[in-house]
């Protein structure tokens, strides 16, 4: 009996709670403000919104203790090096990544969750999908990866659908929606492949064990490892699996579109590098052409996308930050395909680059937030004359978009792209940083288009192409914080660019 005791003790896995305390806190504060909403009256469901930015804050906080990036958790009781929560450095930035831009999209919410959004279910359903998002650049094993997968995405489509009586809002999550499940069946399928041949779920032992395939099961070994690619790469936007980003975009509402474009690349980007940088290394021929030809494939068409985009067509200024955003993913592809042929220290330029994106992409959805109290179509015509009325936006809105372009005073998004482009060069793949280079130059035509029009002298009539006063409303507080936060840490980020290449050169595993 003693001996039968013992055996069963040993199966179980030790928790550290204070490891897997940031998802943790983003999914209880998530529960407490649904069951809150029960219960507080409707004059007072804003105090939900502090509730759900305390919580993010704390969240945060939690990564402080975390820094050193030596923590793992939930391992196998027969070998302590497969674990299945694992807090190293790449786990601790996107984890600051995602928290904190769910943490700005909350702010620019605030505004919304007043007068045009049911505040509880909002709040339940953006805590739920930052709790999955956080919990999966940890995972450090296919089931783990999978289920964070969908706590990060089964929220956003109902987020992105909230607007009731809204067709675009509805069409945009049934768009978004029905491509998701597609690319989840093919990923679950090709995950069953990877079991099928490794016998095993967690990524170090699947690497481990893909090395030693018997040759009739090779074939399937490789069709699991290209078809476990395909849900990551839709969430990374990558082509041919991006064309739910314009529509989708145009009818969130702003602030989750902005949540999108950032935290859902940082989930996407975050699956894709830990299941071919730790589970499939022994596969790099396979993963590495692959994503090498998507690069190169999602960079062009999102930036002739962009580039076609009409300045008086309605929401032209959000699809043109929509197709950026597949350009820019593009981009953050490269150093992915690059560690295939040289070392995954490539990775690093991908979260350098990520970071960057993240906060100025999160300071130009702000913007338009903005912009959209007095002009809803938000066309890019509409940003004309916006230093006349806003300077300090304008001047905001410009810097970001030379951020993106990689322009100075921009200097934080010229590093990036610097870092990018040599990894590139670095790897030998000599052809995908010449591709680079052209989009680079396609991307600075728009890009400079755009921000030419802030300063332009604004159009002689008093009211705009759809009829809105050009009479100025004070924007709402969370908003101006929003951009203010994200305008200086890109400031700060541009004059301290060695930051930028300490993290490129970072061994983040």
């Amino acid at each position: 009996m003693t001996v039968a005791a013992d055996s069963v003790t040993s199966l179980v896995q030790s928790v550290d709670w204070l490891t897997i305390a940031p998802p943790t806190i983003t999914a209880v504060v998530a529960l407490i403000v649904l069951v809150a909403d029960l219960f507080v009256p409707e004059r007072r469901k804003r105090l939900l919104g502090a509730v759900a930015i305390a919580g993010l804050v704390a969240a945060l906080i939690t990564l402080v203790p975390l820094r050193k990036g030596n923590r793992a958790t939930l391992c196998l009781t027969t070998d302590a090096d497969a674990c299945s929560y694992t807090a190293d450095h790449f786990t601790l930035v996107i984890q600051l990544l995602v928290l904190g831009g769910a943490l700005l999209t909350a702010l620019l919410s605030l505004h919304d969750t007043r007068k045009k959004l049911p505040a509880g279910e909002f709040w339940f359903l953006l805590l739920s999908s930052a709790a999955g998002a956080a919990l999966l650049p940890a995972s450090r094993d296919l089931a783990t990866l999978v289920v964070a997968l969908e706590v990060a995405s089964l929220p956003a489509f109902a987020l992105v659908g909230l607007r009731r009586g809204d067709r675009l809002s509805s069409e945009a999550a049934l768009k978004f929606f029905l491509s998701s499940v597609a690319a989840t069946a093919v990923m679950l399928l090709g995950v069953s492949f990877v079991y099928a041949t490794t016998g095993t779920l967690h990524l170090t032992q699947i690497a481990a064990d893909l090395d030693k395939v018997p040759g009739q099961l090779d074939t399937l070994a490789k069709a699991g490892v290209a078809l476990t690619l395909v849900g990551f790469a839709f969430k990374t936007a990558a082509v041919p699996f991006h064309f739910w980003v314009p529509d989708t975009y145009v009818g969130a509402p702003l602030p989750i579109a902005a949540y999108l474009s950032v935290v859902g690349k940082a989930v996407g980007f975050s699956g894709l590098i830990l299941v071919t940088v730790i589970a499939f290394p022994g596969y790099a021929n396979v993963w590495g052409p692959a994503i090498a030809v998507l690069a190169g494939l999602t960079m062009t068409a999102g930036n002739v996308a962009a580039l076609r985009q009409s300045a008086t067509r309605a929401w032209s200024a959000v699809r043109l930050l929509a197709w950026s955003s597949v350009a820019q993913a593009g981009y953050l592809l490269v150093p992915i395909a690059a560690a295939a042929y040289s070392s995954d220290d490539q990775i690093g330029a991908t979260v350098a680059y990520a970071l960057m994106y993240a906060v100025v992409n999160l300071g130009a959805f702000a913007v338009a937030a903005l912009v959209a109290r007095t002009h809803p179509l938000n066309r890019i015509s509409d940003y004309r004359g916006l230093y006349t009325t806003r300077p300090l936006t304008a001047l905001a809105m410009g810097f970001f978009l030379l951020c993106l372009a990689g322009l100075p005073p921009g200097i934080i998004g010229l590093f990036a792209k610097v870092t990018v482009f040599s990894s590139a060069v670095d790897a030998g793949l000599g052809w995908l940083a010449v591709i680079m280079g052209v989009n680079v130059v396609i991307a600075l035509y728009y890009y400079l288009q755009w921000t030419a029009i802030l300063f332009r002298a604004p159009a002689g009539a008093e009211e705009s192409a759809d009829g809105a006063q050009p009479a100025r409303k004070r924007a709402p507080a969370a908003v101006t914080v929003a951009i203010v936060l994200t305008a200086a840490v890109g400031v700060v980020l541009s004059g301290y660019p060695q930051l930028v290449l300490r993290v490129a050169a970072s061994s983040l595993f």
